[in-house]
């Protein structure tokens, strides 16, 4: 794997991660824990949205609003298994 991929991989991470700690009010994660939530938000709403029917475009900003969203979910469910 390029080294040019991973960096973008931990860009978009840190972006979403980052975004995603804002939306849900829970806090930041510091910037490790951002980019963790980011790729695994990523990997969430690569899945999920298609599967809703929803198709964000190409592109840089089309990943990350992916990433968002999938982040966005897993910290709320995240949430909820903490709560219970």
């Amino acid at each position: 794997m390029p080294v040019e991929t991973i960096v973008i991989w931990l860009i978009v991470g840190a972006v979403a991660g980052y975004l995603a700690g804002l939306v849900v009010k829970g806090g930041g994660f510091g910037l490790l824990g951002d980019i963790v939530v980011g790729i695994i938000g990523a990997f969430v709403g690569g899945w999920l949205l298609p599967r809703l029917g929803i198709h964000l475009g190409v592109g840089i900003v089309s990943i990350i609003a992916s990433a968002t969203l999938g982040a966005v979910v897993l910290l709320l469910v995240l949430r909820l298994i903490r709560r219970a």
